[in-house]
């Protein structure tokens, strides 16, 4: 990996350490809120399926090798076997699979649509994860580990869809990253 590419996909794992602390707790969920989901799409949306998954694997070591990085300054394999470690798990898959589609074509929508696509696989591995370590029900699970979370979710998925397509494109037009994807110059 170039330089430029390791020192961006720090960046992007250090943004996701801090939008882990700007955590509320709620007393019925060991699911907090946080803005984890909004750096997971941006690293995903705006540096590419590779590095992408690659600052979220950063971010994970970091926390799982004893760094207060995760949400509540939490760290250490107990987060990542505890109730919210699916979650954790699924931000690698979810920046991949985002950069991905960004890596194809890069539309406001076609970001949109990745990025949910993304949500879906942290809710995915968050749910299954919850279910299993707290013994709820699939119902219990649902409601306490997707359904306070969606509405909020949903608005920062729109808001990274156009973070990313226009961050995206000025490092492109910087020299930044390279343009692999399907921007043309009339979306450029």
């Amino acid at each position: 990996m170039r330089t430029k590419s390791l020192v961006l996909a720090g960046l992007f794992a250090a943004i996701t350490a801090i939008s882990a602390q700007i955590s509320i707790p709620l007393s019925f969920t060991p699911v907090p809120i946080t803005m984890q989901v909004l750096a997971v799409c941006l690293a995903g949306g705006i540096l590419g399926a590779r590095l992408g998954a690659v600052s979220q694997l950063v971010y994970i070591l970091l926390g799982a090798f004893g760094m207060p990085v995760f949400a509540q300054g939490k760290a250490g394999l107990n987060v990542l076997f505890g109730p919210t470690g699916g979650y954790i798990i699924g931000f690698v898959i979810a920046a991949y699979v985002i950069g991905l589609v960004i890596e194809k074509r890069m539309t406001y929508l076609s970001t949109l649509v990745a990025m949910f696509l993304g949500l879906v696989i942290i809710y995915f591995l968050g749910t299954i994860q919850l279910k299993f370590v707290l013994d709820l029900t699939w119902q219990k699970a649902l409601i306490f580990g997707v359904g306070w979370f969606l509405p909020l979710d949903i608005l920062k998925i729109f808001i990274g869809a156009a973070l990313s397509v226009s961050v995206r494109r000025a490092l492109v037009q910087s020299g930044m990253i390279a343009n692999q994807q399907g921007m043309s110059e009339e979306t450029a």
